[in-house]
């Protein structure tokens, strides 16, 4: 679900920032994303950052110490992390600012093909020595428990393809928000990716094309495939059905659309 975002930083949240980069010159909130409370471009005399917060007591805190701790052995996808600060209320991770936009997934966009690579390139990074979760186990509550070996793999997932999670840099792409990076077959970023394809216009058939750019696309099965479009349904499903606002809708019609090409 959703997280509800702030529109200004709290001034506790102003003073670990300023402890730690300086006095703040100008911020601005960030109004893209789904899991953070704070989101801010922060400027200082010396830096310009972008800073993430998540309460303490939030239930998703855990997914910004992830975040942390993935940041090193992404070096070159993802925007590096200048610190990380925690206090009785507030977990804050900063990050580098990275100039771009947020990637577009509608049909003849310029933006598929440059990020297929860089999804590619993060399959085949090494893995780093850090206890992740398994997307299979993610999984467990949406596919029979004969399915779920499926999933299995040791390929280093992103797995979070909304739009707003990529940006196209003067660099190249860059990837945010890893709270969820998992382990898992190699083909499931790119599976992630067909249901936001989807959402944004391309019919099943056409997400899965540009899909199969991805060299791990090819070693998924029509089982493996056909039984994560029924997960997938089962969780946007839930998500939706869990949610106060029409967010998950888009998603819950694509999964909906795909379970119904691939079954």
């Amino acid at each position: 679900m959703a997280t509800e975002r702030l529109s200004e930083i709290p001034p506790t949240v102003a003073r670990m920032i300023e402890i730690r980069s300086g006095p703040i010159l100008e911020s601005s909130p960030v109004t893209g994303g789904l899991n953070s409370e704070i989101a801010a471009h922060v400027r200082t005399e010396t830096q310009t950052l972008f800073v993430k917060g998540l309460h303490t007591s939030n239930p998703r805190a855990w997914t910004q110490t992830r975040e942390a701790a993935i940041n090193p052995f992404v070096h070159g996808l993802s925007p590096r992390m200048v610190w990380q600060a925690d206090d009785d209320a507030w977990h804050l991770l900063a990050f580098e600012y990275t100039e771009g936009r947020h990637a577009n997934w509608k049909p003849g966009s310029d933006d598929l093909e440059p990020v297929l690579d860089v999804m590619q390139e993060l399959a085949g990074r090494p893995l780093p020595p850090l206890q992740l979760r398994r997307f299979s186990d993610r999984m467990a509550g949406c596919a029979a428990p004969e399915e779920l070996h499926h999933f299995d793999g040791s390929a280093l997932l992103h797995t979070e393809w909304n739009p707003e999670n990529v940006l196209i840099a003067d660099g190249g792409v860059r990837l945010v928000d890893w709270g969820w990076v998992s382990l898992g077959a190699a083909w499931i970023d790119p599976a992630l990716w067909v249901l936001w394809l989807i959402a944004a216009g391309h019919d099943p058939e056409q997400a899965e094309y540009a899909a199969a750019g991805h060299e791990a696309w090819r070693q998924a099965s029509y089982e493996a495939l056909a039984a994560f479009s029924r997960a997938q349904l089962r969780l946007w499903d839930s998500i939706a059905g869990q949610s106060s606002t029409a967010w998950a809708r888009p998603l819950q019609q694509a999964a909906t659309s795909w379970r119904d090409y691939r079954n």
